[in-house]
């Protein structure tokens, strides 16, 4: 509640400085950033690899994007964009 009524008083006041740090937190916050993961294959292949990802618990099978038809015959694609934590 305190640092809603700085805020709320740094508003009014004319000032535009954040809340006072009280320096518990001196490792920056992680970033995160965007990562593009990519199955090219058989239908059959890049189905079985999405549901082995659900299995072991990294990615559920609505993470991914439809089976994509790519220009190679019986060949498809599937994406997967997740953020990841930078350090």
């Amino acid at each position: 509640m305190a640092q809603e009524e700085n805020f709320l008083e740094n508003q009014h006041s004319g000032e535009n400085h954040p809340p006072a740090s009280d320096g518990s937190s001196q490792n920056p916050l992680p970033k995160r950033k965007r990562i593009k993961h990519v199955l090219i294959g058989s239908p059959k292949a890049v189905t079985s690899t999405i549901h082995y990802l659900q299995v072991i618990g990294y990615a559920t099978t609505g993470d991914w994007s439809p089976l994509l038809p790519t220009e190679n015959p019986d060949e498809v694609m599937s994406i997967l964009i997740r953020q990841t934590l930078i350090q």
